[in-house]
């Protein structure tokens, strides 16, 4: 959702800040993927849907089962709690590894194929991403049976179809044009 990432961008741009500055961008990510799983739990949003419980309770509550935050994070959660802004972890914590991804120049790679690839392959794929994209690749691949034969690579918001459908609905668009 649109607004989602408007209202959490603020806040992901000022956590990425924080966690440059104390160059700790590993600690922040691990925390804010923690913080987002807790406030999707059913019993935390009803927590957080309270209306007779203060922003300090509600973050002294939510933090207690987050676990050991550093004193900077503990403040970026009391800051979300006293906005009211606790539900748009998930999405902070989003846009914060997007932030983390762009610094470090790495990119999370999908590939969607046929079969297993091997390790030849996917080194291959690896190096030619790395390439095309001027960026650190990290590879995951899953295998769908229903695909023919091919791949289909998601990079971000790029999509390379490489899969025999993909090939054969591109030639049926053509001859058909």
């Amino acid at each position: 959702m649109a607004e989602l990432s408007t209202l959490a961008r603020p806040y992901a741009k000022a956590a990425f800040a924080s966690a440059q500055q104390s160059s700790n961008l590993s600690g922040w990510s691990v925390a804010l993927a923690t913080a987002a799983a807790v406030s999707q739990n059913e019993k935390i949003g009803e927590l957080l849907d309270n209306p007779q419980l203060t922003s300090e309770v509600r973050a002294e509550k939510f933090l207690s089962v987050c676990g050991d935050f550093e004193q900077p994070q503990q403040n970026f959660i009391k800051l979300l709690a006293e906005n009211h802004r606790l539900a748009l972890l998930p999405e902070i914590s989003e846009l914060f590894e997007i932030l983390k991804a762009e610094a470090e120049a790495t990119l999370e790679v999908e590939v969607l194929s046929a079969r297993p690839l091997s390790e030849e392959q996917t080194q291959r794929l690896t190096q030619a991403l790395s390439k095309k994209f001027s960026r650190e690749v990290h590879l995951h691949n899953a295998v769908d049976e229903s695909l023919l034969g091919g791949a289909i690579v998601r990079a971000g918001d790029t999509v390379i179809d490489g899969t025999v459908r993909g090939r054969l609905a591109k030639l049926a668009e053509a001859m058909n044009s």
